[in-house]
């Protein structure tokens, strides 16, 4: 598992803060989603699904965010390409660590409900089943609640 807390400060803060779009509950949100689809542990999904990265983004979602969001918001766009430095495809999600946090960033920019406060765990918890593993997906708000108490608060 990466250590949380450099993750937290070499990656995904200073990604959000670059792109403009950091809060201290998007931080939150995003070191939850990672934790719970990942553990910080997985570069792809296991059992051979398309699932790529520590957030464990399906390829075909990284692709709508750019046909359908990103095509439309040039600076944003624009950003996330300084940020890969190179071709901003589903693939490098798998190594590129602040690409795949930009990439899960703006999947829940797209949302437009407001995120919960920073500290609701709870609520981060159900923002992330709502938002991200949907009601399809096989996680649970309370899944997200636990994994963020064990691996985030310790």
């Amino acid at each position: 598992m990466i250590d949380i807390e450099q993750f937290r400060t070499l990656i995904v803060r200073p990604t959000l803060i670059d792109m403009g779009l950091h809060s201290e509950a998007a931080e939150n949100l995003l070191i939850g989603t990672a934790v719970q689809e990942s553990t910080l542990t997985y570069l792809k999904q296991i059992g051979g699904g398309p699932a790529l990265g520590v957030y464990q983004m399906e390829p075909a979602t990284h692709d709508d965010i750019w046909a359908n969001y990103l095509a439309y918001r040039d600076d944003l766009a624009d950003t996330v390409r300084e940020l890969s430095w190179g071709e901003p495809t589903a693939e490098r999600m798998v190594w590129d660590l602040r690409y795949a946090t930009a990439m899960a960033r703006i999947h829940y920019k797209r949302v437009p409900e407001a995120l919960p406060p920073a500290n609701a765990i709870s609520s981060l918890g159900a923002y992330w089943k709502d938002h991200y593993n949907t009601t399809l997906g096989a996680g649970t708000a309370q899944e997200f609640i636990e994994n963020y108490q064990r691996h985030v608060m310790g």
